[in-house]
């Protein structure tokens, strides 16, 4: 027991030049996971207001960190990079705010597509339709609709994301064409390259 005393003891005082670094940057840490957590349930634009006064402070007395500047660094080029997503969970409510809350979030739609085509790897039509089906199954969860509810508030947006989901599977079905017969469907290509673009 002495021995592991002395050995602690030891590991303290050579890092111990360390722990003011240590200190500050924990404490800008903190300060910003207080600041995402929202338990007060501050507006999105408050919220983004204190963030980046918190940001400009870090980066401001960076150097105070020592030899954990880079640490810092790091963080503030990723938080730079997820800056255009970070506050929507703050305008959006029951919008998950972690990337552990969305991977359950999302897993409920993979449970309910496994229990209605028992499948466990996800379904090419889940693959092609996943920007409305996703959705139908993760809101129809907890929520009954009914049918006023369902229909389009905005009919431009709705046609445009059936002309998506119309492309997507068009896609899906020249790669099956592809696939059954490879050379007719190069040969279709050709033909269809090598048509005049105008009457003659």
């Amino acid at each position: 027991m002495a021995h592991l005393d002395k050995l602690l003891t030891r590991g303290l005082e050579a890092t111990a030049p360390l722990w003011p670094h240590i200190e500050t940057a924990y404490g800008w840490v903190r300060r910003a996971a207080h600041l995402l957590g929202n338990q007060e349930g501050k507006d999105a634009p408050t919220i983004h207001v204190a963030y980046q006064g918190l940001l400009d402070e870090i980066t401001q007395c960076r150097d105070e960190v020592g030899p954990l500047s880079s640490a810092i660094d790091h963080f503030l080029k990723v938080t730079r990079s997820y800056a255009p997503g970070l506050f929507h969970c703050y305008e959006v409510s029951d919008l998950p705010r972690t990337n552990n809350d969305l991977e359950q979030f999302f897993g409920s739609a993979r449970y309910l597509e496994r229990r209605a085509s028992g499948r466990k790897a996800a379904s090419p039509a889940l693959v092609v339709r996943g920007a409305v089906r996703v959705v139908a199954a993760v809101a129809t969860a907890g929520h009954s609709f009914q049918g006023s509810e369902l229909r389009p508030s905005d009919l431009q947006q709705w046609h445009k994301l059936r002309r998506e989901l119309d492309y997507r599977h068009e896609a899906r079905r020249a790669q099956l064409r592809f696939r059954r017969d490879p050379q007719a469907y190069l040969a279709r290509l050709e033909q269809r390259l090598l048509q005049p673009s105008l009457p003659p």
